[in-house]
């Protein structure tokens, strides 16, 4: 029985990492990860992502922290930007090829 366990959780790792591995190769895996960054950026900083000036801080802190959180609300849109151009033109060369090869 114990050695049943074992081969179906080793299976189950080995499919898991196939998974893994198909993910993180495809070619939209890059620009649907930072597309996520920059949604899940805006989603946290919609939910309180300021609560860091709540607290009491020392000015440098405080003045590092707006810096950086500025720095991303300028710089995030851009690549927000950059990672859905990206994805719509693999998608349309991918069906622009997929019709070349059905015709």
């Amino acid at each position: 029985m114990e050695t049943i366990k074992k081969v179906i959780a080793n299976e189950w790792v080995t499919e898991s990492m196939e998974t893994v591995k198909k993910v993180v190769t495809n070619e939209y895996f890059p620009a649907a990860a930072v597309l996520s960054g920059v949604i899940l950026f805006w989603v946290l900083g919609l939910f309180g992502g300021l609560s860091l000036l709540s607290a009491r801080q020392s000015p440098v802190t405080t003045l590092t922290w707006l810096l950086f959180v500025y720095a991303l609300a300028v710089l995030s849109p851009l690549a927000g930007l950059v990672a859905a151009i990206d994805l719509v033109r693999r998608w349309l060369r991918n069906r622009q090829a997929r019709a070349a090869e059905s015709a």
